[in-house]
């Protein structure tokens, strides 16, 4: 069996030991054997591994370690010292169960079953360069396919040259447009994909390598889509079908229905789906438009999708995307529920938001014994706490007179930045951790370590040169203060 040793600091052994037990208790859960040891820093998180190398010289009977979460660090300096596996548990202990639920293993991501086609919609009005950078950047969000949108009644003049000069960045290209003699250049320049044909120009198919996207000749013809397929298919012509994804109040339960059709008719062709009518047309968050769309894609193998990231509420929208093609499949594999498989779509809430109650966080801070503010967040509000005592509110305002950081304004600067962030996290139920940035789904930004590190030694230096001006105005005789309190 498995034996495994947790290392932790003072105020989260007892919750860890808790924790452990309830873990071996349920039968469900991986057997394992433990041992834990507090090493003696106050807060698991401020652990390092040079000062955990100093403290723990060696581990016996050890199978692997499990740090903190929040401990910062190489770890292969403590690996190479005790010559077992060391590995971060999650960010909170009460994470665990899951985490050991899972064998400590993140669910396989790296497979899916969707191309996604990136709409660079204003292409005709940018530059060659500027077209390639925002390709990049399309690229790097999870778009297989630069699609260039040409705009109605406006020359794209550079386009030969665009798509040109993706090929040579190594770019797959697509070019839509609804102007026969632009698709027709675009083929001819290289491009792989036509968007869109339909069985009224299908002899420009016959005249490039590119591979057509089959639309209807008449919106919402499911007829007229039908003949474009079939004239592709008895020339043993590769293509993609797309019905077209209509927005809201325009056909959109129509526009699904045609979808569920063209699967049932046609089981083994290529089919797209548009998903930019519903993502930026509607004014709602497109994490869930996403995750509801590519549920339907999954259930239906769709192919392949055209993502547009126009309006800045659909910014992310080809990052979800990527990560909605990629759940959607690991689930449809595993025959499950798209549930804990990634919080890359859960933007403005948390499954579970806190992870604490009231009364455990009042525990904790009976424990207290220096002046650092703790600062967690329940269902009842914010918490603040260190050893003069601990208060909750809704409105961080509302401690400002009791926290006396009004002469330590590095300390109050860093207390603004947390108490916002807990009370955005109150807020719209999301997960808080002090020190850490909120987590926003795909949206979420790298925290900014060196800034950190850079505030909190101004502030430690700002205290030492306060400390030396008290000092030496308590010991100048002709000092204004001299006495006076």
């Amino acid at each position: 069996m498995t034996r495994l040793l947790f290392l932790t600091g003072k105020l989260a052994e007892h919750s860890l030991r808790q924790i452990l037990q309830s873990i071996q208790a349920d039968s469900k859960q991986s057997p394992f054997e433990y041992e834990v040891k507090q090493i003696g820093v106050s807060v698991a998180a401020l652990m390092t591994p040079p000062l955990i190398a100093r403290r723990l010289a060696k581990v016996e009977n050890i199978d692997k370690v499990i740090l903190p979460g929040l401990c910062q660090g190489d770890l292969a300096l403590l690996e190479a010292q005790w010559g077992v596996p060391v590995e971060r548990g999650p960010k909170d202990l009460k994470d665990l169960p899951q985490y050991f639920g899972q064998q400590g293993k993140a669910p396989d991501l790296t497979q899916h079953s969707v191309t996604i086609f990136a709409e660079i919609v204003d292409a005709p009005d940018l530059t060659v360069a500027q077209i390639v950078a925002k390709a990049s950047h399309f690229q790097q969000q999870g778009a297989d396919v630069i699609d260039l949108g040409c705009l109605p009644g406006k020359a794209f003049a550079h386009m030969t040259d665009a798509v040109q000069a993706l090929k040579t960045q190594g770019f797959q290209v697509s070019v839509d447009s609804m102007r026969d003699e632009d698709l027709l250049a675009a083929g001819k320049a290289g491009a792989d994909y036509l968007l869109s044909l339909h069985e009224k120009n299908l002899w420009i198919a016959d005249e490039v390598a590119a591979t057509p996207i089959l639309i209807p000749a008449v919106p919402g013809s499911f007829a007229s889509l039908q003949r474009a397929i079939e004239h592709c298919l008895k020339r043993g012509r590769r293509f993609i079908a797309d019905p077209i994804l209509d927005p809201i109040h325009f056909g959109l339960t129509d526009s699904i229905v045609r979808y569920h059709k063209l699967r049932k008719k046609y089981p083994d062709i290529a089919i797209m789906m548009g998903v930019g009518n519903l993502t930026e047309l509607t004014d709602a968050d497109t994490t869930g438009v996403n995750a509801l769309l590519f549920g339907m894609i999954s259930e239906l193998n769709i192919n392949a999708v055209l993502a547009t990231s126009v309006s800045p509420h659909a910014s992310e929208a080809v990052a979800e995307a990527d990560v909605a093609r990629r759940v959607m499949y690991r689930a449809s594999q595993d025959k499950r529920l798209p549930r804990g498989y990634s919080n890359g779509l859960l933007g403005l809430h948390d499954r579970k938001p806190f992870p604490y109650s009231a009364e455990e966080i009042m525990a904790m801070a009976s424990q207290i014994k220096d002046p650092s503010f703790r600062i967690m967040v329940s269902e009842q509000g914010v918490h603040v706490y260190n050893r003069d005592g601990i208060q909750h509110d809704t409105d961080p305002y509302r401690f400002y007179p009791t926290l006396n950081v009004q002469d330590d304004a590095s300390h109050a600067f860093y207390l603004g930045v947390e108490l916002a962030r807990a009370q955005i996290a109150w807020q719209l139920k999301k997960r808080y951790v002090q020190d850490e940035l909120l987590e926003w789904g795909v949206a979420s930004l790298q925290q900014n370590k060196k800034a950190k590190v850079a505030h909190r030694e101004a502030s430690i230096q700002e205290r030492l040169e306060n400390a030396r001006t008290k000092s030496n105005d308590n010991t100048t005789p002709d000092s204004p203060t001299s006495g006076t309190e």
